[in-house]
């Protein structure tokens, strides 16, 4: 992380924090400080930054959601264009600097959607569905899927916050990442209550929206006293920032019933 991104990391954080919270505030420049000598960051081949269906996938119904020359399916969260904490560097979609999460403009119900990451060293991101912009962010209402560098990231030591997870909620019963460096490929079906999470082929979550079993994880979580989550049925996909540098490609959604519903 630049020396830009760090300084974003630490206003950010800080504005966060609640009045006399020393110790987190302290410990947040700290962590800020030690970023800003990181150096430069890394990017992307555009060799790498491929986007396009297969003849299969077309056949199907499948569209891309990102073609690596627009953002116009996407923008800020809460806002009505992407500004430039995120944009396209040499064809993939990327995290630049600080600027909130984004989402999709269009809302899915039923649908799968196959989206490729590659994460930066130590870097922490995530994947959104079924979000709407009610909360600070689209943690307030939306599940996520982890992107996580579970090897050099401190919230690996959860096993609900590593790579593929349903955060906080449900881990994987392995680890089914590729390291920093590598591509992973995530595959999410929502389709009414049920929702499965596949990371790199594997199967790493599924749950039953609102059933018991999901009600005591929720009761348990960090989301308890957030009332909107998980609440929602259709809603926007959304890509988290982090304050890592994180790269998408071959973004990519098939609506399995119904029409997606414009802002």
């Amino acid at each position: 992380m630049g020396l830009r991104n760090a300084w974003e990391t630490i206003l950010c954080t800080i504005g966060q924090i609640q009045p006399g919270d020393c110790v987190k505030t302290l410990s947040c420049l700290i962590f800020g400080l030690g970023l800003a000598g990181c150096g430069n960051d890394e990017i992307v081949g555009s060799h790498e930054c491929i986007n396009a269906l297969t003849a299969d996938e077309k056949a199907a119904g499948w569209h891309l959601l990102f073609d690596g020359k627009s953002l116009s399916q996407w923008r800020s969260y809460q806002e009505e264009e992407v500004n430039d904490g995120w944009g396209i560097e040499n064809g993939c979609l990327t995290r630049l600097g600080f600027g909130g999460d984004i989402i999709t403009r269009e809302q899915f119900g039923d649908f799968e959607l196959k989206v490729e990451w590659r994460i930066s060293d130590a870097g922490n991101s995530g994947i959104f569905i079924r979000g709407n912009e009610s909360g600070r962010n689209m943690q307030y209402s939306g599940y996520e899927m982890q992107v996580l560098d579970n090897a050099g990231h401190y919230d690996a030591s959860d096993p609900t916050h590593r790579a593929g997870a349903y955060y906080d909620m449900l881990a994987p019963d392995h680890d089914t990442s590729r390291p920093v460096g590598h591509w992973n490929r995530a595959h999410i079906i929502a389709r009414g209550p049920e929702v499965q999470f596949w990371l790199n082929d594997h199967i790493t979550a599924q749950f039953e929206q609102g059933s018991a079993d999901w009600q005591t994880l929720y009761k348990k979580s960090k989301f308890a006293d957030r009332p909107d989550y998980g609440s929602l049925f259709s809603g926007h996909i959304g890509l988290q920032d982090h304050w890592d540098k994180v790269w998408f490609r071959n973004i990519r959604v098939l609506k399995t019933n119904g029409a997606p519903t414009p802002r």
